[in-house]
């Protein structure tokens, strides 16, 4: 199971925004589980949470669990996912706001040769 700090919003329409603190697919094992070193913060629009961990899960990220409301979307998170065709995006360094989200394929993406 991987844990997560994360949380959800809903939004007016009925649909959710849910953000998770996860670790970075590759990585390896993680020192200590807020290790925030090999952790990218994910962001999905579904219509439930349950969808939106449902998408992540067909992605590849099967052990992904929401335990509890601590870390919720800010307005700018939910912005950005929702202002992106999939609805779905992710960054590494979540406080750096120079960062730009990218789309998700990118992070599940298999690294190339050199």
């Amino acid at each position: 199971m991987t844990m997560t700090g994360g949380g959800f919003i809903r939004l007016p329409g009925g649909s959710v925004v849910v953000a998770l603190s996860l670790p970075r697919p590759g990585a390896g094992p993680l020192p200590t589980p807020h290790d925030s070193r090999c952790r990218v913060r994910v962001l999905v629009h579904a219509v439930n949470r349950q969808r939106a961990l449902t998408r992540l899960r067909n992605l590849g990220l099967r052990a992904v669990y929401l335990r509890g409301n601590t870390e919720p979307p800010t307005p700018d998170e939910i912005t950005a996912v929702l202002h992106h065709p999939d609805g779905l995006v992710w960054r590494e360094t979540p406080e750096d706001d120079t960062e730009s989200w990218h789309p998700i394929r990118t992070l599940l993406r298999p690294p190339t040769p050199a």
